[in-house]
């Protein structure tokens, strides 16, 4: 893979490569983006998945549900 840079750009990237691995770099970023993409894909598949289902619920306050939880210990 190749990346077109600005004249500009080019000439800092060469400037400061004893400093930085910039090919190492620009991976690091397209692995941490590509992370961050497929997780919100995954986040929203579950939230469509989750909002298919059919939950029962009765309206209970959570300090019922509490001490129904303890007395079944």
């Amino acid at each position: 893979m190749s990346v077109k840079v600005r004249r500009d750009v080019k000439e800092k990237l060469l400037k400061y490569k004893d400093k930085v691995n910039w090919a190492e770099e620009i991976v690091r970023f397209i692995e941490v983006k590509l992370r961050e993409i497929e997780a919100e894909e995954n986040m929203r598949r579950i939230i469509e998945a989750l909002s298919k289902l059919e939950i029962k619920t009765t309206p209970r306050s959570s300090v019922e549900l509490v001490r129904e939880d303890c007395e079944s210990h």
